[in-house]
């Protein structure tokens, strides 16, 4: 072969090369043989892992699930939200009848009604969100009837012995972020803080957050607050506690 022939054949194989590294491969985490993976979707009790694998085609409603190493759980999926199939870890009415400050064993195995008000209970949310990359997506509205949310492409809670720490990634919404930059006026910070209740005191305040509200990934104390009875939070929005309602959604992300 010439030299100007093999110049040329070196180039294409470059020019292939450089095509391969700008183009993103992205898929969702879990996968089903069907979908080319190995990984089933459902436990060996045959119930699916989150709400993103209920049919497209099924109303909101009441399912159960079984992420990897839980017992099956009983879960409001949301097939309306946009992207659909989320999986509703909780939701709040201002005025509910959870007291929102219950102890540090209730909040880790959830409690309330998946119908109206409840907590998924903080185990549940670490071994759901361990079994790939989740996003999540929190909402709330206020009296009249306006809707605000913040999504974060990765979200996490960790184990126990971490002290159910949330970990967030990169924002998106239709207001400011409250909740991975920090304000120094207001409650500083929410990411990577552990998860605060009445008689499991974690947070970064000389006094107990979660003594005067409810359980949350408190710092000091806060800048956005969903678990609370007659006091939903979120600043520049409902800032005096008066949100008529929230809801934290969560699905697997594309991960590219």
């Amino acid at each position: 072969m010439g030299f100007q022939a093999r110049t040329s054949r070196l180039q294409g194989c470059l020019a292939l090369l450089a095509v391969a590294s700008m183009t993103c491969f992205c898929t969702t985490p879990v996968q089903s043989a069907e979908h080319g993976g190995g990984t089933s979707v459902t436990s060996q009790s045959g119930f699916p892992r989150d709400c993103s694998y209920i049919s497209r085609d099924s109303p909101s409603g009441i399912h159960v699930i079984q992420p990897a190493g839980s017992p099956p759980r009983v879960v409001w999926c949301d097939m309306d939200t946009e992207g659909k199939g989320w999986t509703v870890v909780q939701r709040n009415s201002y005025n509910t009848e959870i007291t929102w400050r219950e102890s540090w064993s209730t909040y880790k195995y959830g409690f309330g009604n998946v119908q109206q008000d409840y907590w998924l209970g903080n185990e549940y949310l670490f071994l759901l969100t361990r079994q790939n990359a989740y996003k999540v997506r929190f909402v709330v509205e206020d009296k009249s009837n306006n809707t605000r949310y913040a999504e974060y492409d990765i979200f996490s809670v960790e184990d126990e012995s971490s002290g159910y720490s949330l970990r967030l990634g990169r924002y998106s919404g239709d207001g400011e972020d409250y909740l991975t930059t920090y304000h120094s006026g207001l409650g500083g910070i929410h990411d990577n803080m552990k998860f605060s209740t009445s008689d499991k005191d974690q947070d970064q305040s000389s006094g107990n957050c979660a003594s005067s509200y409810g359980g949350w990934w408190y710092d000091k104390c806060q800048n956005v607050l969903l678990n609370g009875k007659g006091y939903i939070y979120w600043a520049g929005f409902c800032g005096s506690g008066q949100c008529k309602s929230s809801t934290i959604l969560v699905k697997p992300a594309d991960v590219c």
